[in-house]
């Protein structure tokens, strides 16, 4: 009871001038953000599904980012809790469709005007996402060619190794025999499926415990496309639930632009792995 007791006089101490709660997470500032344009009920759904997205995307941007480091380390065990982490943060993304789908195609059609030329398609937290996994398409800097600092940052991401090619240049210094062209070329653009990568992971698979370590990497490789697989296929069902086949705002051709991400893969040589063993 004494416990109790001082906890609950610590709940009510003088705040001022202390690090509070709010003051932590700078509340204030994260609930002015939302700010609707219209007056229809809904948008602020809109609004801050997207907001809790562009969150989320924040932190995998940073828990890749950590990844790649380790493994350009060969720190292997800190790049499994980053990558782990992705896969959690990936779960929280494609429920978020699932709040943004209970908005039916009339309640958005109230306030989709007020939109303009926004659209997600200019996510540049998404697009430095993508481009760390390795989908790499110079076209996708051209949305932020207005914002000096923001189209840097992503130029840089453009022309950097992406996780799998740090993973390719992991098993070359460990003596497998990468070709050349996989590991020092232009990585600012996709690098083709090449059947000797993937015979090479396919012989690590087959030595799974004399490679563990390199056989786990190749499965969080996995885990990771395979959530990411499954958030566009739930952003692809929401959109058609609410928009149907209508273009997008800012000038994308809406569904069926989304379709074409459900047939490209960041790891081709790993999801080919299964059919070779």
């Amino acid at each position: 009871m004494a416990e109790d007791s001082r906890i609950e006089q610590g709940m009510y101490l003088d705040l001022k001038d202390r690090m509070t709660y709010g003051a932590y997470l700078q509340l204030p500032l994260l609930l002015s953000a939302q700010q609707p344009l219209t007056a229809e009920h809904d948008e602020l759904l809109f609004v801050i599904v997207h907001h809790v997205q562009e969150l989320w995307l924040k932190l995998t941007a940073h828990e890749l980012e950590a990844a790649i480091s380790a493994i350009q380390r060969d720190e292997l065990a800190e790049a499994f809790k980053s990558t782990a982490r992705v896969t959690r943060i990936q779960e929280q993304l494609i429920q978020a469709w699932d709040v943004l789908s209970t908005m039916t195609p009339a309640d958005y059609l109230k306030f989709r005007g007020a939109l303009g030329a926004a659209s997600g398609f200019q996510s540049y937290q998404y697009r430095l996402v993508e481009f760390r996994l390795g989908a790499k398409d110079a076209k996708m800097l051209l949305p932020h060619r207005h914002d000096a600092e923001t189209h840097a940052m992503l130029d840089k991401a453009l022309n950097a190794r992406s996780i799998y090619d740090e993973a390719l240049a992991l098993l070359a210094r460990r003596g497998f025999a990468i070709p050349a062209e996989a590991v020092e070329r232009d990585f600012s653009v996709v690098r083709p499926f090449d059947e000797r990568v993937r015979d090479i992971w396919a012989g690590i698979y087959r030595e799974s415990e004399r490679y563990f370590d390199l056989y786990q990497l190749a499965e969080e490789l996995v885990d990771i496309e395979d959530w990411f697989q499954q958030w566009r296929f739930r952003h692809v069902k929401t959109v058609q639930r609410i928009i149907g086949g209508k273009p997008g705002t800012g000038g994308s051709s809406g569904i069926s632009y989304l379709k074409t991400a459900l047939d490209r893969s960041f790891f081709p040589e790993l999801w080919d792995v299964r059919t070779v063993l």
